[in-house]
């Protein structure tokens, strides 16, 4: 691909993205950047998330993984829709009510100071650390396909990808990202899209029909698999993709800010039901590029690269057509930026509220400047993580940090539906050091567990250990009536 070029559609784009920037912030209080004045159209929060729950990791991971494991991802996607159902019909109605702005001040109210900020700390760690391996792992593709042919080294790379970032959303803020993030997932789905046609129409594939064969006569399509023993088994990935999406959206503030921008509970309902529809065709189709992509290395003779994440990366930069590279550099650059702008704002939120008390301790003149300094200051955090990631450059340490980040998430949910499901009292100096311990057991479980549970794998369903042990701690230190 010719790097120009590609420089020129990248600059287009976020000429874009400035654009919308500049009319969602024209008339901003000193709570829009937090929550939007609850505005939001529905169904643009319903489109946008999309964009928001799927990364650039997903955008190269997911196809290249069918090769390994068929379409047995589907399974946790089916578990989505089960979980996206709880959100809406248990949480979303206690957000409401509570008129929370952070969601993690439920937990003050139910329990007290040290759970409230366990759960905000654990979310800050979980999605820093999370968000900036993400933007790390596709700041390093557009390194290879762009920057390095401009001779502009990494750390300068990384430091205009943040700043860009911080540019068009530190206004604005969740107002903006709102109408961003339908942008860049409307970019993401038409780069999947004309991908899967181009290389259909590569391969003499000439109808939708003919599409849908290729794909269902492939081995690679399988969807269940019922080995109770294997980490893919149906009901652990069902299960276990109905909690996961409890506890990475209905618990996370990232995605819940965007629901609780709008207008009515209703709203945030119907843009839930919407949502869940859209993101179960999206994941199919993610799939589905998968086998397409191999069909088109058998076809051509093409090896395999050693990792199959390297695989929609290697055919789209070297061997598709320059428009079909080009529209490849959109989808990833979108999938990058629209879980990233939101995830700054999100990290920025949590600390003002529950941290800094921003609502409860600061006139609304000067909340602007100080949510200005800590929106600053986590894009300052996101820019050293991805230097830090890069100068590590260990692949085994980086699968370290995003299992550690997953791991984070068990304390919430062990929180919450203790929270939800009782009505006892705990005694709250103890539960920080329950939330450090139940992610420790949870690890020495899940790796011992074929030695010591007669063969078993762990797969997803240890964020489900994970809660139990949490909840089983709250009651151990429940306060005696």
């Amino acid at each position: 691909m010719n790097p120009q070029v590609v420089l020129v559609v990248i600059s287009a784009y976020f000429l874009l993205l400035f654009l919308i920037s500049w009319f969602t912030s024209r008339k901003v209080t000193a709570d829009t950047f937090f929550t939007g004045d609850r505005q939001s159209p529905w169904f643009l929060v319903a489109f946008g998330m999309i964009g928001a729950s799927l990364s650039g990791v997903t955008f190269i991971s997911v196809p290249g993984e069918v090769g390994n494991s068929n379409f047995f991802y589907f399974q946790v996607v089916l578990g989505y829709t089960l979980g996206y159902f709880t959100i809406a019909k248990v949480l979303l109605p206690l957000y409401y009510r509570l008129n929370l702005v952070s969601i993690y001040s439920y937990l003050e109210d139910r329990f007290g100071f040290w759970s409230y900020k366990t759960g905000s700390f654990f979310f800050i760690l979980s999605r820093a650390l999370g968000s900036s391996l993400r933007l790390y792992l596709v700041a390093s593709v557009l390194q290879l396909i762009l920057f390095d042919s401009l001779g502009i080294p990494f750390w300068v790379s990384v430091l205009i990808t943040v700043g860009l970032i911080w540019l068009y959303t530190h206004r604005g803020g969740i107002k903006t990202v709102v109408w961003t993030d339908t942008l860049q997932t409307a970019f993401m789905l038409a780069s999947v899209v004309v991908t899967i046609i181009l290389i259909g129409k590569d391969l003499e594939i000439k109808s939708l029909g003919a599409y849908i064969s290729a794909v269902a006569q492939d081995d690679r399509s399988a969807v269940f698999n019922w080995d109770w023993k294997a980490g893919t088994n149906f009901f652990k990935q069902f299960i276990s993709g109905a909690f996961i999406t409890i506890v990475m959206t209905g618990l996370d503030q990232d995605m819940m800010q965007k629901n609780l921008t709008c207008r009515t509970l209703g709203d945030a309902q119907k843009n839930m039901f919407w949502f869940t529809i859209i993101l179960v065709i999206v994941n199919l189709l993610f799939l589905s590029l998968g086998v397409m992509l191999y069909l088109y290395t058998d076809a051509k003779g093409i090896a395999l690269p050693a990792k199959s994440d390297q695989l929609f990366p290697m055919l789209a930069t070297q061997h598709f057509s320059a428009f079909t590279g080009i529209v490849f550099v959109l989808g990833i650059t979108a999938a990058a930026y629209s879980s990233a702008d939101s995830t700054l704002t999100a990290l920025t939120t949590s600390f003002c509220y529950d941290f800094l008390q921003i609502e409860r301790k600061y006139a609304p003149e000067k909340r602007v400047a100080i949510r200005k300094k800590v929106h600053l200051a986590f894009t300052g955090l996101m820019f050293l993580l991805i230097l830090a990631f890069y100068w590590l450059n260990d692949q085994s340490v980086i699968n370290s940090v995003f299992i550690i980040a997953g791991y984070t998430y068990g304390p919430l949910l062990g929180l919450y539906s203790f929270g939800l499901f009782t009505r006892l009292k705990v005694q709250d100096k103890w539960v920080p050091y329950l939330a450090v311990a139940a992610p420790v057991l949870t690890f020495l479980i899940s790796s011992n567990s074929e030695k010591w549970l007669w063969g078993y794998k762990f797969g997803f369903e240890a964020l489900i250990l994970n809660g139990a042990l949490m909840f089983l701690g709250l009651y151990l230190i429940r306060k005696k009536s």
